[in-house]
């Protein structure tokens, strides 16, 4: 079977030569593992998924650390985060000695504080998200020409790839076997019936401003219960969000961050969509359209090691631009919409921001189902496969 090669590899191999560990985080499933073992054929490996290593390294860690020497791959280290403090104490015995650890690991609160605790100056942490289109291209020409039903109800997931599997099918479990299972432990949630509820309701907010109110009341629990739980969806990379723009902006904006999935094909799992044809015919379209070429922009500056920096802008009149970040430090708005035929009011936003908000701004980009080329003098549009392209 052939491994799909990933952008964050060349980062990887960088960072591995500068720090002494290097952390890669990311959503389950989204092909950390294979990474690291693919980038690091002839270092020692361990999954702490296993329950015998999993118990040693709980109970002797010294020993287990002694059997798994540096160079070595530890794998799913939030299963043991107090072992940490032990390999901080192992690399310090070496400090120029360089990627003595590769660590793999979901991104989990607890995770995250033995990381800020221990390993701080040590280790450099990369982001990885399931796969972007341009591996996916890379690996298989035979998707260039899909149209973006099939792509939002296939997804991203590497293996649904590597081995053809059925989406519906591939996302169920996931959701039963990670989602449910891990994300209900962090936030020991009794009634599997009102978790799942939330989950649904919060896939059909796709794009949306988060209203935390509005969700409790239908899910049936408190904004104090639904902020906690985004949090925990947030921290092990179920769901990502988008923070408004109000740089150097004297308007009143709005302040309410947006909500998407990281994993499209997880949301539309979600939705009770089984198939691409119901992703075209569904009311929801426009959104997914818009969480799927989000992902592919965080995941462009994340496959770089960067934070995504990217932002949305609204004003108090409604005013809207779904995307706004810095390039070479120019601004740059880009406007996502599904349709395939390009149509003039596609560029309403965008013409309004070059207008009204920052009459400076030399360029722009809408980013349709269409085809690439120059819109107007200072507005490019990019179809949906080249999005990437805009942050370059």
């Amino acid at each position: 079977m052939i491994e799909i090669k990933r952008e964050l590899q060349a980062r990887l191999e960088q960072d591995a030569k500068t720090f002494r560990i290097v952390t890669i985080l990311g959503p389950r499933q989204a092909g950390k593992t294979t990474l690291a073992k693919m980038t690091f054929k002839d270092h020692n490996y361990v999954s702490l998924e296993d329950p015998e290593m999993r118990a040693l390294a709980t109970s002797d860690p010294k020993t287990f650390l002694r059997r798994f020497n540096p160079p070595a791959i530890l794998d799913e280290v939030q299963r043991v985060p107090d072992l940490l403090s032990y390999v901080q104490g192992q690399v310090d015995q070496k400090p120029d000695d360089k990627g003595q650890y590769i660590l793999t690991g979901s991104h989990q609160p607890l995770l995250r504080e033995k990381i800020a605790q221990s390993l701080a100056g040590r280790t450099s942490i990369l982001i990885l998200y399931p796969l972007s289109f341009r591996e996916v291209l890379l690996h298989d020409k035979s998707f260039m020409n899909d149209a973006a039903h099939n792509w939002i109800y296939r997804g991203f997931m590497p293996e649904i790839y590597r081995a053809d599997l059925n989406p519906t099918r591939s996302y169920q479990a996931y959701t039963q076997t990670y989602v449910e299972r891990d994300v209900r432990q962090l936030i020991q949630v009794k009634e599997q019936l009102v978790f799942e509820r939330f989950l649904k309701l919060l896939a059909g907010r796709i794009g949306q401003l988060l209203n935390l109110d509005s969700l409790a009341s239908d899910v049936g629990v408190s904004a104090k219960t639904i902020r906690n739980w985004i949090s925990v969806l947030e921290a092990s990379f179920i769901v990502f969000r988008l923070p408004p723009y109000f740089r150097n902006l004297g308007k009143r904006l709005v302040k309410t961050p947006k909500i998407y999935f990281t994993e499209i094909g997880l949301a539309t799992y979600l939705l009770g969509i089984e198939s691409s044809k119901q992703v075209d015919r569904d009311p929801l379209f426009g959104s997914l359209f818009e969480n799927m070429v989000m992902m592919e922009l965080v995941k462009f500056r994340s496959a770089q090691g960067k934070n995504p920096e990217l932002y949305f802008y609204r004003d108090s009149h409604g005013n809207e631009i779904d995307v706004i970040t810095e390039v070479m430090r120019r601004v740059i708005p880009i406007e996502i919409k599904s349709s395939a035929t390009f149509q003039k009011h596609l560029l309403k936003s965008l013409e309004f921001y070059h207008a009204s908000i920052d009459k400076e701004c030399k360029s722009s980009f809408l980013v349709y189902s269409g085809s690439s080329g120059s819109l107007t003098e200072r507005i490019q549009g990019f179809h949906f496969t080249a999005s990437s392209e805009v942050l370059v």
